[in-house]
């Protein structure tokens, strides 16, 4: 249950780039019970509602039926009066051409409690991620923002006469299938055909594309077909004082699109990793985590703690579920004093660290074969507890007992295939829309060439270690690159460096 049931908050999503999602943003639709969102927000944006949030898409322009405004109002003010909290979540700021003042009024009148979160406009992200200056000290000293929706054909039509003798930049929201007659009415009323126009569409998306052409030609350039909507138009001097340098169309990765596949709660840090690099990045989990249907042998071992010398971490998600079942029986790190702990990489390592606790042996290749090399020295005569997932080789198990070890192993989570992809996900896979998809574990290899199957030939893979390599290998696959060193970083390096040859 919400802190503050009841209540709807307006947010303003930004323009498309998840990180310019505010901090307030970001907190207000954690905390909400229902999300209603516009169909233009970026759905990486919903990462950050709760896991069992329900979300509510606006429809979609020739998808299927779009939401009436006073739908909206009904939507919000039914779940806020069933004492939920609501995110309505609107691309951009709230303020800024969307509506809010309706939806203010209609909330007003129900008498429900609200707030609105500001966001970044899209002419903001276009002149930052575009680098054409909205003003300019010897340009532009002012800035109007402009619907193209009601330049002419409005019961309350623009001043254009007004608008072509306004002394500084203009910026033409919604104004791309009207283009054609707004600018024809701004050289109309006196606006110079020489004067400059930067056209932004998808500011601040992976696909952003910034054109650069003068009034008298925007109508050819706008013609019916050729660039499709969102996209804002930059009307002014200042547009000629753009940057030099494109700094958002020169990163590396910039017009690549890449499949992450891990599982959803653990994507985030790879999925950013890559769109810092410019990737457009898709998401569609191979397999799904979750704690195992029998805690038995985990709970067991949870209770002869103490006669264990060694636990072995072969993921961050054994770390986890492991650490949380510890405190299931009220217990705390105290109870593994008695105990070295090993950790098959640094990922695994990073996630003990999140609980206060060190990592006493990694080993010098992160892998299973590696670990138990390191760890057979230290081991024999020992008992050692392997933290482990419901499936996986056997070898590490294996290799510890033949050097003497005293080994147990407790299943602290499960693994599990997801057993069928996004729709629109595989259809861009098998048009050979996406350039890379990411291979991160065995399970995660085998999951996919059940998934896709043949259609995997039509992309480049990148696997994180020999081992995921090989078993795409041996179901046909071809390995386009391998990680080195075997962490989720070195396959963003490995990505990286194919791209640069």
């Amino acid at each position: 249950m919400s802190q503050i049931a009841g209540t709807v908050y307006l947010i303003g999503a930004g323009p498309g780039d998840p990180g310019l999602l505010t901090l307030r943003g970001r907190q207000r639709l954690g905390q909400a019970d229902v999300v209603i969102y516009d169909y233009l927000v970026n759905s990486r944006i919903l990462q950050f509602a709760r896991p069992n949030a329900d979300l509510q898409c606006l429809g979609r322009h020739g998808q299927g039926r779009l939401v009436t405004q006073d739908e909206i109002h009904q939507r919000m003010i039914a779940a806020a009066r069933a004492g939920k909290t609501v995110a309505r979540l609107k691309g951009g700021d709230p303020a800024i051409f969307g509506r809010t003042t309706e939806e203010l009024a209609a909330l007003d009148a129900a008498n429900i409690p609200y707030e609105v979160v500001p966001g970044i406009t899209s002419a903001q992200a276009a002149s930052a991620y575009a680098g054409i200056p909205l003003t300019h000290r010897d340009a532009s000293s002012c800035v109007a923002f402009v619907t193209g929706q009601q330049c002419l054909d409005h019961e309350r039509p623009l001043d254009m006469a007004g608008l072509a003798q306004f002394p500084g930049t203009l910026v033409f929201y919604m104004g791309v299938t009207s283009a054609p007659r707004w600018s024809a009415e701004l050289i109309a009323h006196g606006k110079p055909r020489d004067t400059p126009v930067g056209i932004v569409r998808r500011a601040s998306w992976p696909q952003q594309q910034t054109l650069v052409t003068t009034l008298g030609e925007l109508a050819t350039v706008l013609a019916p077909g050729k660039v499709r909507p969102p996209a804002v138009v930059i009307v002014g001097e200042a547009v000629a004082e753009r940057a030099a340098t494109d700094w958002f169309a020169m990163r590396p990765l910039a017009a690549k699109t890449i499949l992450v596949t891990r599982p959803i709660e653990q994507s985030e840090g790879l999925v950013a990793a890559l769109s810092d690099l410019g990737a457009a990045v898709l998401v569609q989990p191979a397999i799904e985590i979750g704690p195992p249907r029998d805690w038995t042998a985990a709970d067991r071992a949870i209770q002869e703690l103490p006669t264990f010398d060694w636990l072995v971490f072969s993921s961050a998600n054994g770390v986890r579920y492991f650490l949380e079942r510890l405190r299931h029986h009220h217990l705390d790190l105290r109870a593994l004093g008695r105990s070295k702990i090993a950790a098959i990489g640094p990922g695994t390592a990073d996630a003990l660290a999140e609980f206060h606790l060190r990592a006493d042996l990694l080993p010098v290749e992160y892998r299973a074969e590696s670990l138990a090399e390191s760890l057979a020295p230290l081991s024999g005569g020992r008992r050692v507890l392997l933290l482990r997932a419901s499936r996986g080789r056997e070898v590490l198990a294996e290799l510890l007992a033949a050097a003497g070890a005293d080994v147990e192993q407790a299943v602290v989570y499960e693994s599990r295939d997801v057993a069928a992809p996004d729709p629109e996900i595989a259809a861009a896979l098998r048009a050979g829309a996406i350039d890379w998809v990411t291979v991160t574990s065995s399970a995660i290899a085998k999951s996919l060439v059940a998934m896709f199957g043949a259609d995997l030939s039509r992309t480049r893979l990148a696997a994180i270690s020999p081992l995921t390599g090989g078993v795409l290998e041996a179901a046909g696959c071809t390995v386009a690159t391998l990680a080195e060193p075997y962490t989720t970083a070195g396959v963003v390096d490995a990505i990286l460096a194919d791209s640069r040859r």
